[in-house]
């Protein structure tokens, strides 16, 4: 039986299949599916919980061995089965294989993989797990159901979003479920449930105890070159990897090249931020940056962006923190352009 993520918990409150196989490479999304799952079975009666780590050079009779035993008080169990591929040769598919054909009452087994290839997918023995019990196959939150799925999030843990709100979050943890979700949960333990305005949100996600990148993008839009200067050096003192920085940086910077583009083609400056979608809490920020750098500034930016890059790398000489700083230091308007 297959799934959707969305349908499993509908699923697990009617019955519980003998076999839940989850699979693919998001992480959030994985662990709480199969959180999902181990809850439900707790809820219902199974209260004895046995973990195989199937890694390099697991033995496949273990999972035969822990189907045909008994707990001491014949117990309803839960056999958690993690898979750290979905490579797993000829044994394992055998040891699948077997354990669909005669699953063990008062047994749910939970396979959690990473993701399948079609070929994987088509295989005797997730067939045989398919035929069973029930498939969920997780696939990662695009651009386009991210602000879907943070929406449903907030709505579900009763944060009700004000205009904006969703979009300034889906901008801030871009790719990254997990810094979503965790934007989330600090956003009720810092409001009540209700009403979050994009103050509330902006006073959450920025945290004064620490530098972060996107305070340093705005304050290089907003011509803060001392800041800037301070900031980047907490970053690098903290750890932060410059790859992150440089991210940060380069997404900006692309965006307002086009932007920068659109102007000298006779486009307004509103007229190109809304095109690209600027927020309104942002429009003043960005707008300082048009008027600061025309757009062969921004493209000569992001040639650096790319020698950054290569500094980060390995394949270019120099100290990647210093070609940062040039970078957001000629955004902020301290000093033209420098490129060797």
């Amino acid at each position: 039986m297959r799934l959707r993520i969305d349908q499993l918990d509908a699923q697990l409150a009617k019955v519980l299949s003998p076999i839940y196989f989850i699979t693919g490479d998001e992480p959030l999304q994985l662990g709480e599916a199969a959180d999902a799952v181990r809850r439900a079975a707790k809820e219902a009666g199974y209260g004895s919980r046995e973990i195989l780590d199937a890694g390099k050079g697991f033995d496949w009779n273990e999972l035969a061995v822990k189907a045909n035993s008994l707990s001491l008080f014949a117990e309803k169990r839960v056999i958690d089965l993690r898979l750290s591929s979905s490579a797993i040769g000829r044994n394992g598919s055998l040891a699948f294989v077997e354990y669909a054909q005669r699953p063990p009452a008062d047994t749910v087994l939970l396979v959690t993989c990473p993701k399948l290839d079609r070929s994987q997918q088509n295989s005797k023995w997730a067939k045989a797990l398919d035929s069973v019990g029930a498939f969920v196959q997780i696939w990662p939150i695009d651009d386009q159901r991210l602000q879907p799925w943070i929406e449903q999030r907030l709505r579900k843990n009763g944060l009700i979003p004000e205009a904006e709100v969703v979009l300034i979050m889906a901008e801030r943890v871009e790719g990254n479920l997990l810094a979503a979700a965790q934007e989330i949960e600090k956003l009720l333990l810092l409001n009540d449930p209700g009403v979050i305005t994009v103050e509330k949100l902006l006073e959450a996600v920025a945290d004064s105890a620490r530098f972060d990148v996107f305070g340093l993008v705005d304050s290089a839009l907003k011509g803060q070159s001392v800041r800037v200067i301070r900031m980047l050096r907490g970053l690098r003192a903290e750890g932060v990897p410059a790859t992150l920085v440089l991210w940060a940086l380069a997404r900006e910077i692309r965006q307002l090249a086009s932007m920068a583009f659109a102007i000298e083609r006779a486009q307004s400056a509103d007229q190109a931020m809304a095109a690209y979608r600027i927020w309104n809490q942002r429009k003043a920020v960005v707008g300082q940056g048009l008027k600061r750098l025309r757009c062969r500034r921004w493209q000569q930016l992001l040639a650096l962006c790319a020698r950054g890059d290569r500094s980060i790398k390995g394949q270019d000489k120099g100290d990647p923190w210093e070609v940062l700083e040039c970078i957001a230091t000629t955004m902020a308007g301290l000093r033209p352009l420098v490129s060797r």
